[in-house]
Order: structure tokens, then C-alpha cells, then sequence
């Protein structure tokens, strides 16, 4: 097993007032060529986004696009003519394809709203653009993982136009979540959102991400109550 350490205070940062974004991977102004991306993952942006503002409306092509609201929702909008506010609890999932139109702005005029904005290259290029997305609150049970986001059509999960499995979960300390790779050469990129988690030697606290490969299975043990987000994509 091969692991990669991506530790919080290392993400990129820009605070433009409105919008407080991290940076896992190189974005926008933020570069470093050693953080481009993790397989076919190539954005994981934590945005903390004012009452009142957003993202006006932007194109974006050949690209999976996953919002996972932290805290709060966002007012959706975009050229296909799908409309609507996700909150906390729900997912996103857009294939931009061909190319697609959209603007994101917080649905509260006076309240932050937290979300992970993140980008898969797609399996397929070109496709119709299409939207998604789904309430998983219902879904989501402590110390069990819920998968999320799947290559696979089911009702009970988002497809993706990518051999990606996405799974989030809160657990308790003491718990341990031995996770399989979903896809064979897949690797795992493990996002603690809240908490602190052990996986091997290495210990990640809050935010700080582990990526993982060249191995079918791995073991995380929270050391606190804990929330993350495993990403498992191809790795090339």
C-alpha cells in the first residue's frame, strides 16, 4: 500500500471576502506542481461562501462536477433549465459535457454556507450534459458508510460518468471501517471532514486528506467522533 499526505495547512487559500476557499489541488490562482491532482480527482475546493453571494453564472465542459453542501444550501441554476436549492445532507452531481452554463449562490442572505465543490475528469467526453442530485439524510446512520455517489445506476445512489465511488459516514471512536477499493486499480482519497481518523501510522485530523493506492483494502480507525469522504477513483 502507497499512501500520499495531504495535510490542512498546506491546502492553496484565497479569501476574497464574499468567499473563503481551500485548495486541495491546484486551482485558479493557486499552483503547486506537486498537488495537480489524485487520479482523475483533480478539485476538492472547502468553500465558505457569504450570505447573499455566489458564483454568477460561468461555463464548464467535459467535467464531473460533485457539490456537497457542509452547511447551509445553495440556489442552483443553469442552462439545461434545471433550477433549485441543495442543502446540507443532499448532493449534486453535474456532467457538464458538451458544455453547460450554471450559476451557484447561497440560498441564505445573511447566513454562510459551507460546501465541497470537487472535479472528476469524466470516462466519457462529450456527453449530454445532465443534473442530479439527491437527499441522502434519510440514508446516513452513524458508524456506517453510505455510498453516495456511484458508477453504477441504482436508485439508492447519484451515477457518475466515471468508474468513482463516493461514501461518507459518521463514526464513533473505537469503530473500525475496513474499506475495499470498489473499482480493481482504483485508488482512495480519504477527506476527514470533521474528527480525527488513523489509518496505518498516519493520524489526519480535520481536513486533512490521505490518499491511497496500489492496495485493495485499508483501515480507518477514528480517534474521535469523526465524519469523512472517501473518493475512489481510477488512478489514471
Amino acid at each position: 500500500m502507497k499512501t500520499i499526505f495531504y495535510p490542512e495547512n498546506e491546502r492553496g487559500k484565497n479569501n476574497l471576502g464574499w468567499l473563503k476557499a481551500n485548495f486541495s489541488f491546484s486551482f485558479a490562482s493557486y499552483h503547486d506542481p506537486n498537488k495537480v491532482n489524485f487520479g482523475v480527482l483533480r478539485v476538492l475546493n472547502d468553500d465558505i461562501i457569504a450570505g447573499g453571494t455566489g458564483f454568477g453564472t460561468h461555463p464548464h465542459d467535459n467535467m464531473e462536477i460533485i457539490t456537497i453542501p457542509l452547511e447551509g444550501g445553495l440556489e442552483h441554476k443553469d442552462s439545461i433549465g434545471n433550477t433549485g436549492v441543495i442543502r446540507a445532507g443532499e448532493v449534486q452531481v453535474m456532467s457538464a459535457g458538451t458544455g453547460v452554463y450554471h450559476s451557484e449562490y447561497n440560498a441564505s442572505r445573511t447566513e454562510d454556507a459551507k460546501t465541497l465543490q470537487i472535479w472528476l475528469f469524466p470516462k466519457e467526453r462529450d456527453i449530454q450534459p445532465r443534473y442530479d442530485q439527491k437527499d441522502f439524510k434519510p440514508l446516513l446512520k452513524t458508524n456506517r458508510l453510505t455510498t453516495l455517489i456511484s458508477p453504477v445506476k441504482s436508485p439508492d445512489t447519484l451515477w457518475l460518468n466515471q468508474d468513482a465511488t463516493f461514501s461518507m459516514g459518521d463514526f464513533e471512536a473505537g469503530t473500525q471501517v475496513n474499506y475495499d477499493i470498489k473499482t480493481a486499480g482504483n485508488g482512495a482519497y480519504l477527506f476527514v471532514i470533521e474528527g480525527s481518523v488513523k489509518i496505518n501510522s498516519a493520524v489526519l485530523n480535520k481536513r486533512d486528506a490521505l490518499g491511497v493506492y496500489d492496495t485493495s483494502s485499508f483501515t480507518i480507525e477514528p480517534e474521535e467522533f469523526s465524519r469523512f469522504l472517501i473518493i475512489d477513483v481510477p488512478m489514471s
